[in-house]
C-alpha cells in the first residue's frame, strides 16, 4: 500500500523581491536635490551679509582713525594757540606795566598846581608830547586831568574792560589784515628816480624836505609787522600828531577830525560827516551818479546805491550766477550818466551793465584776461572804458557792444597792468595809469597812443581829468599827486607814438613830462603813504585824494596848498569821489565803511 504521509508539494522556483514603485524614488531624490539648494543658498546670503560687515567694520574703523586723527591735530592746534596767547598776554601784560611806571612817574612829576597850559604858539606841553596816549584815550586829542585821572586798569571793571579792548583790537587787526590783502592791486619796489621838472608844494604840517627818492619798500605786510610805520602805528579810533594846532584851526566829531591850514580854508570847506555807510566786507570804490543823488559803492559780489540825502540804501546787486567759490570783490563801478544803469568791474574780469531798475544784468563785457580795476563812462553814455591788470585799457560801445583796445607796448619784464582810466569831458581823450609809473592817453577816434607822462617814482593808482579837460591828476605810490597840463594834445593835432623805452627809467630823456609836449605843472606832496585815489571837483577848484595814511587831504587846485585834511577812517581810504553836482565827498576804506561829508 502506498502512504501519502510524506507526500510533499514540490518546491517552486524563487524569484527577485518585488521593486518599490519608480515615482517614488524620483520623488525623494528630487526633494533631496532641492534641499540641497536651500542650504546653499542660505549659506551664499550669509556670506554676503558677513562681506557687507566687514566693509562696514573696515569704514567704520576707518572714520575712527581720522577722527582721533582730527582730534590729535585740534588739539595740537589749542595747544599752539594756548601758547600763542600766553606769549601775547605777557607781552600786554609787560606793556601795561611799562606804561603805568611812565604814567605814575608822570603823575610825580607834575607840579601841585597841575598841568600848565603850554603858551600860545610853543606847542604841546612836554608831558602832551612825550608820553603815550593811554589806552582809555585812544580816539581823543585832550590829556587828563591829572586831578580826576583814574587808572582805569584797577578796579571791579578790569577783566571786562580788558576783555571788551582786546575783542576790539583782535577785530580790527582781521580787518587790516583783509585790507592789506586786498587794498593794493599790487605793490611795487620804489624806483630810484629824482624829480627834475615841476613845482614842489610841501604842506604846512607836512616836512621841510621832500620823501626819500629811493629805498626798498615792503608791501602786502600784516599790521603787526609794519607798525613802525606812521600810518600804521596809529590805533583804531586816533588820529596823527596835529602840530599843536588850536581849536580854531580843527572841527571834531565824534570819530572824525578835520585840521585845517588856515582860517580863510575853514571857511571855504567847513567839513561835516553827513552819513556812515556800513559794510560786511571792504569798500574798494565809491561813486556818485551825475546829479550826484546816489551813491553806488563796491565790495566783496555785490554792489550798492544808497540815498546820498537819507543814507538809507535803496539797492544791491548781486550776480546770483557768479562762481560762489572764494572772494569776487567789485573793484570799479560807474553810473551811466542818464543814471539808468550800473557798470561794475569786479575780480572775475567781467563788465556787467546793469539795469538798475529792473535790477538785471542788460549786457556783459568780456575779453580782459585779467582783473578790471577801473570803469567810466563818456558824458554821453556812449562808451565806456576799462582799465585791467593784463596792460590793456578798452573802450566799449553800448549799442553796438564792440570794443576797441587799447595797448600797452612793454616789455614782458615790465609790470604794466592798468591801474585807473579816465574819459576826458570832451570824449576826445582816455587816460590811463599804470603799475609801471607811467600815465599813458589815447586818442579815443584812432585807439592810437598819443602821449607818455613820466616823473612819478612809483606805480599810478588813479587818475582824474580836470573839468575843463585841459588838466589832469595822477596818484601814485610814491606818496605824491601831480597836476599834467595836457592843453598841447587838444590845441595841435598828435600823431600816434611808435613804441620807444620808457622815458621813467631814464633812458631817452632827462626831463619830466610827456614826450608830446605835455608838462608836470605842480606837485601835490604831503600824504604820509600811498596815495591810492584822486579827484577833481565840478568846479575845478580842489584836487581830493585818499591815501593808504587813513586820511583825505584836500588840495587848493591851483596853488597845490594843502588845505585840510580829514581824519577818521580806521583803515586804507581806498575810494574818492566827489559829487558832480553838489558839496558831497564820499570815501571808501578798508574798515568796511563808505562816509558821505558836505
Amino acid at each position: 500500500m502506498s502512504s501519502t504521509i510524506y507526500n510533499h508539494r514540490s518546491l517552486q522556483p524563487t524569484g527577485a523581491p518585488p521593486q518599490p514603485p519608480t515615482n517614488i524614488v524620483a520623488h525623494s531624490a528630487a526633494r533631496l536635490q532641492e534641499s540641497i539648494e536651500i542650504i546653499r543658498q542660505e549659506f551664499e546670503s550669509l556670506s554676503q551679509e558677513a562681506s557687507v560687515a566687514r566693509a562696514q567694520r573696515d569704514d567704520l574703523d576707518s572714520n575712527v582713525t581720522s577722527q582721533v586723527n582730527e582730534v590729535n591735530i585740534i588739539r595740537q592746534s589749542l595747544y599752539e594757540l594756548e601758547s600763542q596767547h600766553a606769549k601775547i598776554r605777557q607781552q600786554y601784560e609787560e606793556e601795561l606795566a611799562r606804561l603805568r611806571s611812565e604814567l605814575h612817574a608822570a603823575r610825580q612829576a607834575i607840579p601841585p598846581g597841575g598841568i600848565q597850559q603850554p603858551a600860545p604858539g610853543m606847542g604841546p606841553g612836554p608831558i602832551q608830547s612825550n608820553l603815550p596816549i593811554p589806552p582809555q584815550q585812544m580816539g581823543s586829542d585832550r590829556a587828563p586831568n591829572s586831578s580826576s585821572y583814574v587808572d582805569p586798569y584797577y578796579g571791579r571793571d578790569k577783566d571786562r574792560e580788558r576783555s571788551d579792548r582786546d575783542r576790539e583790537r583782535d577785530r580790527d587787526r582781521e580787518r587790516d589784515r583783509e585790507r592789506d590783502s586786498r587794498d593794493l592791486k599790487r605793490i611795487k619796489s620804489e624806483r630810484p628816480k629824482s624829480d627834475r621838472d615841476g613845482r614842489d608844494y610841501y604842506s604846512a604840517g607836512s616836512s621841510s624836505k621832500p620823501p626819500p627818492t629811493s629805498g626798498p619798500y615792503v608791501g602786502d605786510v600784516p599790521p603787526s609787522a609794519s607798525a613802525s610805520t606812521p600810518s600804521s602805528a596809529l590805533a583804531p579810533g586816533t588820529f596823527p600828531e596835529d602840530g599843536g594846532q588850536t581849536e580854531e584851526y580843527r572841527k571834531e566829531g565824534s570819530d572824525w577830525l578835520a585840521q585845517y591850514s588856515s582860517k580863510a580854508s575853514k571857511r571855504l570847506l567847513d567839513v561835516q560827516l553827513v552819513h556812515t555807510l556800513n559794510h560786511e566786507s571792504v569798500v574798494c570804490c565809491v561813486r556818485f551818479s551825475a546829479d550826484g543823488k546816489y551813491l553806488a559803492t563796491g565790495c566783496n559780489r555785490t554792489a550798492q546805491i544808497y540815498d546820498t540825502k537819507t543814507g538809507s540804501k535803496v539797492c544791491i546787486l548781486a550776480d546770483d550766477a557768479a562762481s560762489k567759490t572764494g572772494d569776487l570783490y567789485i573793484r570799479s563801478v560807474c553810473f551811466s550818466p542818464d543814471g539808468r544803469y550800473l557798470a561794475t568791474g569786479a575780480e572775475d574780469k567781467q563788465i556787467r551793465i546793469w539795469d538798475i531798475s529792473k535790477k538785471k544784468i542788460r549786457t556783459f563785457f568780456k575779453g580782459h584776461q585779467q582783473e578790471i580795476y577801473s570803469l567810466d563812462f563818456s558824458r554821453d553814455g556812449r562808451l565806456i572804458v576799462s582799465g585791467s591788470g593784463d596792460r590793456t585799457a578798452r573802450i566799449w560801445d553800448m549799442q553796438t557792444n564792440e570794443c576797441k583796445i587799447l595797448t600797452i607796448n612793454e616789455p614782458e619784464q615790465v609790470d604794466a597792468g592798468v591801474t585807473s582810466v579816465a574819459i576826458s569831458p570832451d570824449g576826445r581823450l582816455v587816460a590811463a595809469g599804470s603799475l609801471d609809473t607811467v600815465v599813458r592817453i589815447w586818442d579815443v577816434a584812432t585807439g592810437q597812443l598819443i602821449e607818455r607822462l613820466n616823473g612819478h617814482r612809483d606805480s599810478v593808482y588813479s587818475v582824474a581829468f580836470t573839468p575843463d579837460g585841459k588838466g589832469l591828476v595822477s596818484g601814485s605810490l610814491d606818496k605824491s599827486l601831480k597836476h599834467w597840463d595836457v592843453g598841447p594834445l587838444l590845441r595841435n593835432p598828435v600823431k600816434s607814438m611808435s613804441y620807444v623805452r620808457d622815458i621813467s627809467r631814464g633812458e631817452t630823456n632827462a626831463n619830466q613830462g610827456g614826450e608830446k609836449g605835455s608838462q608836470c605843472t605842480m606837485n601835490f606832496v604831503g600824504h604820509k603813504d600811498y596815495v591810492l585815489s584822486v579827484a577833481v571837483s565840478h568846479d575845478g577848484k580842489w584836487v581830493v585824494s585818499g591815501s593808504k595814511d587813513r586820511c583825505v587831504q584836500f588840495w587848493d587846485a591851483r596853488s597845490a596848498q594843502m588845505q585840510v585834511t580829514l581824519q577818521g577812517h580806521k583803515n586804507s581810504v581806498i575810494s574818492v569821489d566827489l559829487s558832480p553836482s553838489g558839496n558831497y565827498l564820499a570815501t571808501g576804506s578798508g574798515d568796511w565803511q563808505a562816509r558821505i561829508c558836505t
